[in-house]
């Protein structure tokens, strides 16, 4: 059933690409600090913002009412080549992180230099996360615990496009994940765990630590009105604290490779994406550390959406079903085995209504299910409301 849902999405996707639409998928697809410096300011200030507040009942849970996050976008034209970009988060009320913070510098067409504090170039949601943009109340899952999102480093690199084979590019090098700290009794703690793979590692530029850089790229096709085809890497190894760099089994090394595909035709709309992961060096690592981090991680999902609403108006109402697989020990190393818990399958179903450009009313229903022959999984009602200016 998994490898029907997989290869189903593919064959979707390339059946109906000679298709036409009056939908530019480079143009229509753009995120919040991309419109800021798309904006026809000379020079100045410009602002804007997105936020979630959002609604999760568990059947026999008591459910959880949050202000899930609100960031506040700022953008600075010095003039015409070179721009600030920041954006501030505020999530759960109580913490405050910045999301982004870097200055794009437009060398010539189709080539900008940037640095500072930037957001990782990998599958859709880690670039696209505003919620206008996205179906569901939460985010995909394979964006959270394979790539995982919100993923944002310190680094530098290039971007552009080449117009003449309509090819998007980014290259950065960052510095990358922790996975290694001395805790106060001067004893070796591990961040990566079998669980959620990467993500405790992430350094989001809060006094981040480098031992060695990483590197990251992005290509995007979109020579096809309508879709948009994505390919991603990441490669580099762990960082380390200095007082324990060269002991063995604190860091790992990482090879991360997505596919990314979007696809719009008049009402329907269509989006996969593919994510492997993997890690060496994983048996030392646990047995310093006694995590059970897996070798290698794998996710995909695949979404179909359809508007019910006549293009004619205004409003939109989204029907969608996505199906993602994720799987964070799928291949482990040395003596430690797999847990079939960490093979998980989601089917989420819902509505979106876009009651006016920047604001989404969504609700949605969870099916969750694990590799476990007795699972204990709760389903989960979400119920969410969604800004973008």
């Amino acid at each position: 059933m998994r490898q029907f849902f997989l290869y189903g999405s593919f064959f979707l996707v390339v059946s109906i690409t000679n298709a036409q639409t009056t939908q530019d998928s480079i143009n229509q697809q753009i995120n919040g600090a991309q419109r800021l410096m798309s904006t026809n300011v000379n020079s100045g200030v410009t602002i804007g913002g997105y936020g979630e507040i959002t609604y999760n009942q568990p059947e026999n849970e008591n459910g959880e009412l949050d202000v899930q996050r609100l960031v506040l976008l700022f953008g600075y034209k010095f003039n015409e080549q070179v721009q600030f970009i920041t954006e501030v988060e505020f999530e759960h009320v109580k913490e405050v992180f910045v999301e982004q913070a870097f200055v794009n510098y437009n060398v010539a067409e189709n080539f900008n230099i940037r640095g500072g504090l930037m957001l990782v170039p990998m599958g859709i949601i880690n670039e696209f996360h505003e919620p206008t943009t996205f179906n569901g109340t939460e985010r995909p899952i394979v964006d959270n615990v394979i790539v995982p999102t919100t993923w944002r480093e310190i680094g530098i690199g290039i971007n552009g496009r080449f117009s003449s084979i309509d090819l998007g590019y980014q290259a950065y090098i960052f510095n990358g994940f922790k996975s290694s700290v001395l805790d106060e009794n001067g004893e070796i703690q591990g961040l990566l765990k079998g669980s959620n793979g990467l993500r405790s590692g992430r350094q989001k530029g809060i006094q981040s630590t480098i031992s060695s850089p990483t590197f990251a790229v992005k290509l995007d096709y979109y020579g096809i009105l309508g879709l948009r085809l994505g390919l991603s890497g990441y490669f580099g190894q762990t960082q380390s604290e200095n007082e324990i760099n060269n002991i063995e089994g604190t860091q790992i090394g990482i090879a991360m490779i997505g596919f990314d595909a979007r696809y719009t035709y008049q009402r329907f709309a269509a989006r996969g994406q593919f994510i492997y992961t993997s890690l060496s060096d994983t048996d030392l690592y646990n047995n310093l550390t006694g995590k059970e981090l897996g070798s290698s991680l794998q996710g995909w999902y695949i979404e179909g959406a359809y508007n019910l609403l006549p293009l004619s108006k205004k409003q939109k109402l989204i029907a969608f079903t996505r199906v993602e697989q994720y799987d964070t020990h799928a291949s482990t190393a040395g003596s430690l085995g797999r847990n079939d818990a960490y093979n998980r399958m989601d089917i989420t179903t819902g509505l979106s209504y876009h009651i006016a450009p920047g604001v989404v009313v969504k609700g949605d229903y969870q099916f969750k299910d694990n590799a476990l022959a007795d699972n204990d999984l709760n389903n989960q009602l979400n119920l969410g409301i969604g800004v973008w200016f």
